[in-house]
Parts: structure tokens; C-alpha cells; sequence
């Protein structure tokens, strides 16, 4: 009877052990959408003519390839359908892509920027280069490794908080022989923070979040079975 008793105790403990984990569970994993994601990404901040904070990434200046030209779009605009509204055509460059990669979209590609610009942001601020290796050509990584590298010899610690990406537009497109090259504006929420080898704040405000404008570049061989796109430019509005 007594062993009766002593198993049936050890099945109660289980159900009540099962049942604090699933609350537990339930609360702890549980994300209400207020999070902050805190990736650890910043230069040191200059500040543009309208009053908006800018972290100056390397050749950031440079929103494309020197005497290549791109398409213009502010003459026709890209909206978010990728064509305009009551109008059957689409921008110039847009439908050149097309025509070399008809698996182009528009909403698709401008979706894939947007998850490269969380990585890249990330990485570079975390000094990974094997994460930015396959997403960068090979003179931005160069640029990007140059920048990290004398971040660690200044022995400082940058982090950034992408407190939300506000938005991202294509503003420029256009075939340049096989390769596609679009230019993407990314409008950002950051709070961005850098701290000496003491751990002491010599730049920035972990209490201040500052709207940041990046103008990102991205190309990609239409020919290639390779459907990922590389970062070859960045820069700001000037």
C-alpha cells in the first residue's frame, strides 16, 4: 500500500513539474513586440544638415560604381507594386532586369535588402567578416575590414540598437551588361553607442534613438545560377 502511495505521490510531483515549465515556457518565450534587438553596430555619428544622426560606414560616400550609369528613378518613381499605379509600364530599369532574370520581383528583392541590412548591420558592428563575407563584393569587404580592424586597434566597443527599420525603397535600377544593380534607401531607427576598453561612453547615447538614412547598393550577375545579391556600394544622402 505504502509503495502504492509513494507512486502515485511521484506522479503528482511530475504533472506539477510539467505544468510550472509550460508556464514558465509560456511566459519567458513569449515576445509582446516591445523587445529591443540589440546588435552591436556603430561608427562614430555625424550629424546631416537636417538634424538626423549618421553612422558613416566605409565608402559610405558612394551610392554606385564611378562613371556607370544608373537608372534615375525619381523621374519614375518605383512604388510598392512594381508598377505604377494605373499604368501598365514600369520604370526603365526595372524592366530591363526583367527581361534578363524574369524571376525578378521588385517586393521580393526589396524584402531580401531588408534582411541583408539587419545582418549586415549586425555583423559589421560584431566584427564578423565570415558573416559578411557572401554578402559583400570583395572591395566593400575590403573597406569593412579596414574599418573593424582599426576599431580594435582604437580598443573601442560599438553597439547599436536597430530599434526598426522605417523603411526601404528602390531608387535606382538598371543592366549593366549581365550583372542587375539596384540601389535600395533604408530609413532606420538606431540608438548607437561607443565605449572605450573601460567600458566608458566616449560617443553617443544609449537614451537617444536617431533616424538613420543609408543609400546601399546591390548587384547581382543575372547569368549566374547564384541567386543571392551582393552589397558593392554604400553611402548617404548628400
Amino acid at each position: 500500500m505504502s509503495d502504492g502511495v509513494q507512486y502515485l505521490d511521484i506522479i503528482i510531483f511530475a504533472m506539477i513539474a510539467v505544468f510550472i515549465v509550460l508556464r514558465l515556457r509560456s511566459v519567458l518565450g513569449r515576445r509582446t513586440g516591445h523587445e529591443r534587438q540589440r546588435d552591436p553596430y556603430a561608427m562614430r555619428r555625424a550629424e546631416e544638415p537636417s538634424g538626423d544622426k549618421v553612422i558613416p560606414l566605409p565608402d559610405r560616400g558612394r551610392a554606385g560604381r564611378t562613371g556607370e550609369p544608373v537608372v534615375d528613378l525619381a523621374s519614375d518613381p518605383l512604388r510598392t507594386q512594381s508598377t505604377a499605379a494605373g499604368s501598365d509600364s514600369e520604370p526603365a530599369g526595372i524592366a530591363r532586369i526583367r527581361a534578363a532574370d524574369p524571376s525578378f520581383s521588385p517586393d521580393q528583392f526589396v524584402a531580401g535588402a531588408r534582411a541583408a541590412f539587419e545582418i549586415i548591420v549586425a555583423a559589421f558592428a560584431a566584427g564578423d567578416t565570415n558573416a559578411l563575407r557572401p554578402l559583400l563584393s570583395g572591395e566593400v569587404l575590403d573597406k569593412f575590414g579596414s574599418a573593424i580592424a582599426a576599431r580594435a586597434k582604437a580598443n573601442e566597443t560599438l553597439q547599436t540598437t536597430l530599434v526598426g527599420l522605417t523603411s526601404s525603397d528602390i531608387i535606382e535600377a538598371d543592366l549593366r551588361g549581365r550583372d542587375a544593380v539596384v540601389t535600395v534607401k533604408f530609413v532606420s531607427e538606431q540608438i548607437n553607442v561607443t565605449r572605450d576598453s573601460e567600458s566608458r561612453i566616449v560617443d553617443g547615447d544609449p537614451s537617444t534613438v536617431s533616424t538613420v538614412t543609408d543609400i546601399w547598393t546591390f548587384s547581382r550577375n543575372t547569368r549566374s545560377q547564384d541567386p543571392n545579391w551582393a552589397l558593392i556600394a554604400t553611402g548617404s544622402p548628400h
